[in-house]
């Protein structure tokens, strides 16, 4: 089964999938309403807004798997996007990242790209660890806002860690020569 083939849920219960997206380069993300990075919102969107009309999507995929920091209903989500960061690129249904539970998506997702590329100089891992809080596995998400790039093939191209910014060069680069 191709990423495409794999059944969704749009943030207001309709069905979807990626195909939906067949042919644009993908940047895929577990977010969250109450997380330190959430601020990341705001350079999701400057990226969908600079990109968007070369053929690019930023997919938002909730998600409470880490310390419940996202605990709120559909309606509460799309009204905190949309209200703090003007979020106009899709929303999904919360979905399981990690665990038993782990959705089909991140199943596939991760068995694409099994370790998020590091920022550079980045401590998030080692604070993680410090609070009990590291993943179980290295494939494991680590956190909220881990960010998987998908190829006009549906090839996942690469997997950057959750403090890898919206703006960070190596994040961007790989966004415009995927697109180029």
């Amino acid at each position: 089964m191709s990423l495409y083939d794999i059944p969704l849920t749009r943030l207001e219960g309709q069905p979807a999938s990626l195909g939906e997206y067949r042919g644009q380069v993908l940047l895929l993300v577990n977010v969250a309403s109450k997380c330190g990075l959430t601020p990341q919102y705001a350079g999701l969107t400057a990226l969908y807004d600079q990109y968007e009309g070369k053929g690019f999507q930023v997919l938002a995929f909730p998600c409470n798997d880490f310390a419940g920091q996202e605990p709120g209903s559909p309606e509460e989500i799309q009204d905190f996007c949309q209200r703090n960061y003007g979020v106009r690129f899709p929303v999904f249904s919360k979905l399981h990242a990690n665990g038993p539970e782990r959705h089909p998506l991140y199943l596939a997702l991760i068995a694409a790209q099994p370790k998020a590329q590091a920022k550079e100089g980045g401590q998030l891992l080692a604070k993680l660890a410090q609070h009990g809080l590291a993943p179980k596995d290295e494939s494991d998400i680590a956190w909220n806002f881990e960010k998987f790039l998908v190829g006009r093939d549906g090839t996942v191209i690469a997997r950057f860690a959750p403090d890898v910014e919206p703006q960070d060069p190596a994040l961007v680069g790989a966004i415009e020569s995927a697109l180029a």
